[in-house]
């Protein structure tokens, strides 16, 4: 039994997978909400599945990128959890639990050679991106990208490929080329967390509780975001 977490964006989800399979699932749309709902939510989703805190063998949470505060509190909570039911943490890129959750879920018309481009909004005409194929295989690794009309035509020139997330609006204006596909959904969320993280389970991929740390990308926006957050308050 694995409970995941997903708070990388706006959307708060938790998740039981138990062999693979989904036991429970919960969400919640609101901003800033992540901090008050998220133990709240855990405790209400394993009440009402009878899971208990034996029941439960590892605690997988979303590492990034993503939302600077959502991150923060979505490790901190599966931190505090791993610490006090003696759990071990796992990992999972949140662009990685976007793909598998597109993959698993493809349109009739998605060819094996098709690329998957999981996109998170970073704020004006940017986006975290990452490229896999079919099989989960990174073909570009996660990364901050700056959209113009050449962005991944390297990419685009060869194979189509299939956009989504919350930062894929924004760009269909932009990338004008027949081989871009957009589909809407496959937001982040702890279905796809908790799928690979089964895996990492039984592999036994564990991350250090103490010095762990979610994957931001733009190490000096949470730099930044650290110090106003310290300026603030004084």
């Amino acid at each position: 039994m694995i409970l995941s977490i997903e708070t990388a964006t706006e959307v708060c989800s938790i998740a039981l997978h138990s062999n693979k399979k989904l036991v429970a699932y919960e969400e919640i749309h609101l901003q800033k909400s992540h901090s008050g709902y998220l133990t709240v939510m855990i405790e209400h989703l394993m009440n009402s599945c009878g899971v208990a805190v034996t029941d439960v063998e590892g605690i997988a949470v979303s590492e990034g990128p993503g939302s600077y505060t959502g991150l923060r509190i979505g490790v901190s909570t599966a931190k505090g959890l791993c610490y006090a039911w003696e759990k071990p943490l796992i990992a999972i890129s949140t662009l990685e639990a976007m793909a598998i959750s597109a993959i698993k879920n493809v349109p009739s018309f998605i060819q094996h050679d098709h690329i998957f481009c999981p996109m998170l909004d970073a704020r004006r005409m940017e986006v975290y991106l990452a490229l896999y194929d079919k099989s989960l295989s990174q073909t570009l690794a996660p990364q901050p990208v700056i959209i113009d009309n050449n962005s991944l035509e390297s990419y685009s020139d060869k194979h189509k490929i299939i956009c989504f997330g919350n930062g894929a609006k924004k760009c269909k204006d932009v990338l004008l080329h027949e081989n871009f596909l957009f589909i809407d959904g496959y937001i982040p969320s702890a279905k796809g967390v908790g799928i690979l993280a089964q895996q990492a389970y039984n592999d036994k991929r564990f991350v250090d509780l103490a010095y762990f740390e979610p994957f931001y990308l733009k190490t000096y926006q949470a730099a930044r975001a650290t110090k106003n957050k310290i300026l603030g308050s004084i």
